[in-house]
């Protein structure tokens, strides 16, 4: 049995009836495929179940996967049944949740399915590369030591006439270091937050003022800068697509977010804190 549809052992009694389709009758969504106690279970609720495997159950045989799905509900129907009209606080919380995910994801899916077209993304395409160029691209080298005093050290040396790379060969303790401290050229957000903001304040030839980052201390040189040749509509149609779809999704939410009464409310001694106390759901 796959780890991923683990089902309880069989039970004593089962309710349930087939319900045997008619030869010519083509199933549907609310094809009933059992009862249990009265409650069905359709296809629809099977397939639902199918979908939201991962993905290497999915690949199992259909006649495995019918059954056993069929056996899973099966069993779930009877012990939610067992506990009557009995629905613990954080059950009744968590369907209310998953309810609002599922809708509001479904309302998504909807308005990037409605707004991602080619003639969009071909005239996205063509208003972010209208001059024929891409991004800028920045060539940069780095000298890589563990301190700031050394970075500070480092910065005085250079700022006194010392060679660069020289220095990076001989101080930087960076994979780098024995090509001169080089690390060519890169785009935006190839780089960390850090350093890509201290190689966008500098101008070619300029040297920065220590950074720190999550591998060290850095002192950087921008070597040059030059603007990239505008990719292929193939090579960014994704990335298109997906500005498309946020922007669409950030328009609607502003929409109904204008529209909507929606109020906060300011309760007094309540700290942040409080989301871990799950005594709260206890009844």
């Amino acid at each position: 049995m796959p780890k991923g549809l683990t089902f309880l052992p069989t039970l004593a009694v089962v309710a349930l009836m087939a319900m045997p389709l008619a030869a010519e009758t083509k199933p549907d969504a609310d094809t009933i495929v059992a009862t249990v106690n009265g409650e069905e279970i359709t296809l629809g609720h099977m397939i639902v179940a199918r979908a939201a495997l991962p993905q290497q159950y999915q690949q199992l045989p259909d006649k495995v996967l019918y059954d056993a799905i069929l056996d899973q509900l099966v069993q779930q129907s009877l012990l939610k049944q067992s506990r009557g009209n009995n629905i613990p606080k954080h059950v009744a919380l968590a369907l209310e949740n998953e309810k609002r995910s599922l809708l509001a994801a479904d309302m998504l899916e909807e308005i990037m399915s409605t707004v991602t077209t080619e003639t969009a993304i071909q005239a996205a395409y063509d208003t972010k590369y209208a001059d024929g160029f891409g991004g800028e691209e920045f060539n940069a080298s780095h000298i890589l030591v563990e301190s700031e005093d050394q970075a500070k050290a480092i910065k005085a040396e250079l700022d006194n006439g010392a060679d660069f790379a020289a220095t990076a060969k001989e101080k930087s303790t960076g994979p780098s270091g024995p090509g001169g401290g080089s690390l060519g050229w890169f785009g935006k957000g190839a780089m960390v937050p850090e350093f890509e903001e201290a190689v966008l304040k500098l101008k070619p030839g300029q040297i920065s003022d220590p950074v720190q980052t999550q591998f060290g201390w850095h002192v950087l040189i921008l070597n040059d800068k030059r603007k990239s040749k505008a990719p292929e509509l193939a090579q960014v149609q994704e990335e298109l697509a997906s500005e498309i779809q946020q922007e669409a999704i950030d328009a609607r939410i502003a929409e109904l977010t204008k529209a909507g009464k929606i109020d906060r409310i300011q309760i007094e001694g309540l700290a942040p804190d409080v989301l871990r106390d799950v005594e709260l759901l206890q009844e």
